[in-house]
């Protein structure tokens, strides 16, 4: 269905780029409008991908240069059956991520400074589980169409001022100041039903990835909660990267839902826990309050009255109240569950 739903979503972007073109110049706008789009869609399918990483300063590491991140991707990209893909850090103090590329053996996931000095190796794990779904889902692809279409939407109603009184345009003058105003509102709803759509697929398939919903569940709650103290200057100058990434990374946290590019990350928490707890996860909340929870503090329900937490990707499980530790497990402690790393 959300397949579908996105088809329709940018079918309708598409016959909004063509009307416009109609409402210029007629037949002949139209056609000219269906050639930008064509041409442009090929210029993004092939670099596209460049393009986004260049705009957010990404550097591209190796093993050597980061081995606990490009393992970690190297794990979660087997246990999603996806081609490594590139694997990039941004120098940026805000929490975030992205991935990008035409198809799975094109893909590049980016990851900021700031989500890998403060979330936890889970977390990021979560963080990249999400992103590499995308990949699966081939949703940077379809999201950069979508940018695109939306781009060039905006550029054509800009020109509807300038051809405002030709004689092909039957809306005239004031029409065509309408269409410059309405008409990039109405590709932007679009393109925000688009991302919307994907994202809440990402989370679950990159729950199911690093096996553990809530490692998920807690990245989005730090991550939502650093990109809105934390301004990100290029996003703020690329605003139409910003659906790419895992949380909205603009400044204007505040503005009405509809205009959202993401959706609310409570409720996209919520859909995590549901999922964490429809499969035998159950959670801890921190002794700090605020409702803030940790990921090395869940568990599978287990017959024993002892909290036991799955090992995560590198290896020691936690035990509750040691935050920092690395206490080996007993000799019969029970069965830890399955994940990417057990």
């Amino acid at each position: 269905m959300n397949y579908v739903r996105t088809g329709m979503l940018l079918a309708a972007m598409t016959a909004l780029f063509m009307g416009i073109g109609f409402m210029l110049g007629g037949q002949t706008g139209m056609l000219i409008a269906l050639l930008i789009a064509g041409g442009m869609n090929i210029f993004s399918y092939w670099n596209s991908d460049r393009m986004v990483l260049a705009m957010h300063h990404a550097q591209e590491v190796d093993e050597r240069q980061a081995p606990e991140l490009y393992g970690m991707v190297r794990t979660m990209a087997a246990r999603a059956e996806l081609p490594m893909p590139k694997v990039y850090v941004i120098n940026n103090p805000q929490p975030n991520a992205f991935a990008t590329g035409r198809n799975p053996e094109n893909a590049a996931v980016a990851a900021t400074t700031g989500l890998l000095n403060s979330l936890s190796k889970e977390e990021v794990a979560g963080v990249m589980a999400h992103e590499l779904a995308h990949v699966k889902n081939r949703d940077t692809l379809i999201m950069t169409i979508t940018a695109t279409i939306a781009g060039a939407v905006s550029m054509l109603a800009n020109f509807a001022l300038f051809f405002g009184g030709n004689r092909n345009n039957p809306l005239g003058l004031i029409g065509s100041i309408l269409m410059m105003i309405l008409a990039p509102m109405a590709a932007a709803l679009v393109q925000m039903a688009i991302s919307r759509t994907r994202e809440y697929a990402a989370d679950r398939m990159g729950a199911q990835i690093c096996g553990n919903p809530l490692w998920l569940a807690s990245a989005l709650h730090k991550i939502a909660g650093g990109a809105a103290r934390v301004v990100n200057e290029d996003a703020e100058h690329n605003p139409a990267t910003a659906h790419m990434f895992i949380i909205n990374p603009l400044s204007g946290q505040n503005m009405d839902n509809l205009f959202s590019t993401h959706p609310n990350t409570d409720n996209r928490i919520a859909a995590l826990r549901q999922m964490a707890s429809e499969a035998g996860f159950t959670e801890t909340r921190s002794s700090g309050g605020g409702g803030h929870f940790n990921v090395r503090e869940t568990s599978q329900a287990q017959p024993r009255r002892e909290t036991l937490r799955p090992s995560g990707p590198w290896g020691a499980s936690r035990q509750s109240g040691q935050r920092g530790g690395h206490d080996q497990p007993s000799r019969d402690e029970p069965r830890k569950p399955k994940g990417p790393w057990g």
